[in-house]
This record gives structure tokens, C-alpha cells and sequence, in this order.
């Protein structure tokens, strides 16, 4: 734990909180809560993640290291995607790159979600994850 940011830990501690379908239910709060694309940024520019089950994209803006921006757009009828993405948006936009690089690959194995989750999905939010740190090397 000590090596997500203190955002992403927050989210963590939340689905520790709850249980079973429970969990399911705060994925689709967080699913609801993922922001918008900004009006300069088009799903056409962002780069596919084709790991996950539906339609993702991500962008990720790191022309500040300190303050790393992501973007994601998913459709609503996806919303397990959505949520997985929200949950990354929540944890780590606005982190510093170092920080983000820093997440241990497998955080998401601490949300508890595996035994309602298939494991494909699960690695979409592995691959999402995989993109942004690997758009941060190269950045």
C-alpha cells in the first residue's frame, strides 16, 4: 500500500470496506463518476486499450511530471470498463509521474473484486494501467 498514492490508497481502503455485491455497487458508483473528456481532447486521439471487453481510451498528459493528467472515455453501457477507469482517474490524475510509476502492478488485486470479476476484465485494468506507465517512460 505504501506505494500508491494517497488518493489511490483511499479508493483501495473504500472497496476493503465493503463486501461482496457490495463492492459491485461502488464500482458502478465510480463507473457514474468518471469526468468527462475535456473539449480539446477527441476518443479519435486517445489511444485504444484493446485488452479490455469494451470500447476504452485513454490519453494521458504528461507535459507536467509533476502533475500527470488522464484522461479516459468509456461508453456507458460499459460500465465495469467505466468503472475501473474512474477508479484510476480518482487515484492517480493529477499524481506525480514517479508516483504513478511507482503503483505496484497488481493494486487492483487488493480491491477485492476477483471473486466477482472475471479475470479478463480484471486484466483490462491491468492494461490500462500498463498504457499509462508505459506512455510515461517514453514521455
Amino acid at each position: 500500500m505504501s506505494s500508491m498514492p494517497a488518493a489511490l490508497a483511499e479508493v483501495v481502503s473504500d472497496f476493503q470496506e465493503v463486501a461482496g455485491q457490495d463492492k459491485l455497487q461502488l464500482l458502478l458508483e465510480f463507473a457514474n463518476e468518471l469526468p468527462p473528456l475535456p473539449g480539446h481532447l477527441e476518443e479519435a486521439a486517445m489511444e485504444p486499450v484493446p485488452e479490455c471487453q469494451s470500447p476504452l481510451f485513454l490519453d494521458v498528459d504528461a507535459s507536467d511530471r509533476d502533475k500527470v493528467r488522464l484522461f479516459f472515455s468509456a461508453p456507458p453501457e460499459a460500465p465495469t470498463t467505466r468503472g475501473f477507469a474512474a477508479i484510476l482517474a480518482a487515484g492517480l490524475d493529477g499524481q506525480p509521474a514517479d508516483d504513478i510509476l511507482a503503483v505496484p502492478d497488481d493494486f487492483y488485486t487488493a480491491l477485492g473484486l476477483a471473486a466477482l470479476i472475471s479475470p479478463l476484465r480484471l486484466r483490462g485494468m491491468s492494461a490500462m494501467l500498463t498504457r499509462i506507465k508505459r506512455r510515461l517512460r517514453g514521455a
